[in-house]
């Protein structure tokens, strides 16, 4: 079972990072449509690695309990920290793309709403 649960992380993982790369891409081309695309489907991943991880560490005690050496499946749960650390690598670098955009934009809401007298949008009823 433990197994079962690190391949599943596993494939999660692999895909988060498949769509972090996409979405690094795509902001290199603008494509910003494509990105809101992913954005549900990330969500849903990192949910499911959540819960996986409950499972692992759940499933890791039982065994333990049971009298089973984990050390067995250190291999395989050393494999799926390494790809998570490649996916917390790459998804620090779309921060470190993303954040300066934010940034620029929040300035210029900023700039446009300071020569409007504090306000963005003048709303009159």
């Amino acid at each position: 079972m433990v197994e079962e649960i690190v391949n599943e992380m596993l494939v999660l993982v692999r895909k988060m990072q498949d769509f972090i790369n996409q979405d690094i891409e795509d902001i290199k081309k603008a494509r910003h449509e494509e990105l809101l695309n992913r954005n549900d489907d990330k969500q849903y991943m990192i949910e499911e690695i959540a819960s996986y991880k409950q499972k692992l560490n759940n499933e890791i005690i039982n065994e333990m309990q049971n009298g089973v050496d984990v050390n067995i499946y250190r291999e395989k749960v050393n494999d799926l920290e390494n790809e998570l650390k490649k996916l917390y690598t790459l998804n620090k670098k779309l921060s470190l793309i993303v954040e300066p955009i934010q940034k620029m934009y929040k300035d210029i809401v900023d700039e446009i709403s300071e020569s409007n007298g504090g306000t963005v949008f003048n709303v009159k009823a």
